[in-house]
């Protein structure tokens, strides 16, 4: 063996400290990412939260387009004469009889369901 082994140059205390801190550092924010992934519990939250805040976003802006369409109806409402609107909505039922159809279906079928259950008392 040779004289130089045991005379190494010591590597620079400080720098060594450092160069610790600094992995400690980097362990420390690796396994925060890791538990964050982990935590489902937490990214659920997230996720409802993210949705919660898009929703809110959407029905705002949704209540703002229903505003406009309402400001536009009651305006062409009251300048629309009351015997021109009663025409146009005979009209659209005699256009399409269906929804007219239905509501008298279901209106029997109400009935009907009230006189069975009655005649069971």
């Amino acid at each position: 063996m040779t004289e130089t082994n045991g005379s190494a140059a010591k590597p620079d205390l400080a720098a060594l400290r450092d160069d610790i801190k600094q992995t400690r550092a980097d362990l420390g924010a690796t396994v925060q990412a890791l538990a964050a992934r982990a935590d489902v519990k937490a990214r659920a939250r997230e996720q409802v939260q993210e949705t919660k805040q898009r929703v809110l976003t959407q029905a705002a802006a949704m209540t703002g387009r229903v505003r406009e369409a309402a400001a536009g109806a009651t305006d062409r409402v009251r300048e629309t004469p009351p015997r021109e609107l009663a025409y146009q909505a005979g009209s659209r039922v005699r256009a399409n009889p269906m929804p007219t159809v239905l509501v008298v279906a279901g209106l029997a079928a109400l009935a009907g369901i009230i006189l069975i259950v009655r005649g069971r008392r």
